[in-house]
């Protein structure tokens, strides 16, 4: 099974921007959907943007046009480019891959990595 590591999160002021990066084992692009998700305190995981192995993207209605999931395939590396962040977007973020796009938008795994921290002040 492909292992992901997440990073970049940190504490930033509203309105500011992080790049998280979520580093794989091996080359997951090609036949593996892909999604970035996100954990707020007392609430469940969410779906946050989703990227199928097409290229093909969705966002959740919260960050539409303020987050952007990107990849780069040498480097075996995926993007969530979070831009204008609100307070509301803090979360432990995680990312997970699959080759089923049901279980991405579910959020149906058996295993997640520690995620990365993102805290916005206001």
């Amino acid at each position: 099974q492909v292992q992901l590591a997440e990073s970049g999160g940190g504490l930033v002021q509203a309105g500011g921007s992080l790049s998280l990066s979520c580093a794989a084992s091996e080359s997951i692009f090609s036949a593996n959907h892909i999604g970035w998700y996100r954990q707020a305190p007392g609430k469940q995981r969410e779906l946050v943007a989703g990227r199928t192995y097409g290229g093909s993207t969705v966002y959740a209605d919260s960050v539409k046009g303020r987050f952007t999931i990107s990849g780069d395939n040498a480097k075996n590396t995926v993007y969530l480019q979070m831009n204008s962040l609100k307070p509301e977007d803090t979360a432990v973020y995680y990312c997970n891959a699959g080759k089923n796009w049901g279980s991405i938008v579910r959020g149906y795994f058996d295993s997640w990595g520690q995620g990365t921290q993102v805290t916005v002040s206001s």
